[in-house]
């Protein structure tokens, strides 16, 4: 087994722990409530900082270049990276607005318990878990690897504790719970295993390695700026100068690499 693969496969044996460790705890008190968990915002927001660079600076001029290798000068990268971002923007603002109409004026936080709710979260964080962990898996370069590994785990153990919260609101059966966030946990792991058996194995043979890293590029935007809405970093603590300045370093991190 080569350095790379083993650095790769102890980051997703170390971020599948992680994602366990942090859903444990709504499990553990079958919450029928919300339940407000700690921030920890020096983290959210230098991630921000080493998604948004990685998008900008790393994946999606890489992501162009594989293409113009391939023969194709039409802008497919940006193209596809444009999708992706918008398909993320458009699948939180449908799940933002189900939840903030709930079908049952009497008992509103009935309907919010319903699974539709919980499984649209799991689709949608265990996508970007995937796409996530594919990034990872396709860099050679170990500097970038140990930074996107970092701007993972530092907001993954949030996400796993929301999914987790969620399921456990939700009405379903506590089998259907556990095979739900046990499939979210492994979603960054096998993202990890994709992404190197594509970088390794295809890289120059096939359009799957520019295809892949254009969806990174676009799921790297979408978390570097608009993921959470109105309570995403650039929106709620952009006038936070000293909050601000940890998504610059991330940034800069990123241009540095």
């Amino acid at each position: 087994m080569t350095a790379d693969a083993a650095l790769k496969l102890f980051f997703a044996s170390l971020i599948f722990a992680v994602i366990v460790t942090a859903g444990w705890y709504p499990f553990k008190k079958r919450l029928n409530s919300g339940h407000h968990h700690h921030d920890f915002v020096m983290g959210e927001t230098l991630a921000t900082g080493v998604f948004l660079g990685a998008a900008l600076l790393h994946m999606l001029p890489e992501a162009n270049t594989l293409f113009i290798n391939h023969g194709y000068h039409y802008p497919y990268a940006f193209i596809l990276t444009g999708v992706t971002f918008l398909f993320f923007l458009w699948f939180e603002h449908l799940g933002t607005e189900l939840y903030r109409q709930p079908k049952s004026s009497k008992n509103p936080n009935l309907t919010r318990a319903h699974p539709a709710f919980a499984i649209l979260a799991w689709g949608m964080l265990s996508l970007h878990s995937l796409i996530l962990g594919t990034a990872l898996g396709l860099n050679h370069n170990s500097s970038i690897v140990i930074m996107l590994f970092l701007a993972i785990i530092t907001h993954k153990w949030a996400e796993s504790f929301a999914i987790a919260v969620q399921l456990n609101k939700s009405t379903l059966s506590i089998k259907k719970i556990i095979i739900f966030f046990i499939s979210f946990a492994l979603m960054t792991p096998l993202g990890i295993f994709i992404g190197w058996y594509f970088g390794t194995g295809v890289e120059t043979k096939s359009l799957a390695d520019p295809i892949l890293i254009a969806a990174s590029a676009g799921t790297f935007l979408y978390l570097g700026t608009l993921h959470g809405l109105e309570q995403c970093v650039m929106v709620e603590r952009c006038c936070n100068l000293r909050n601000f300045s940890f998504v610059i370093i991330g940034f800069l991190l990123m241009a540095s690499v």
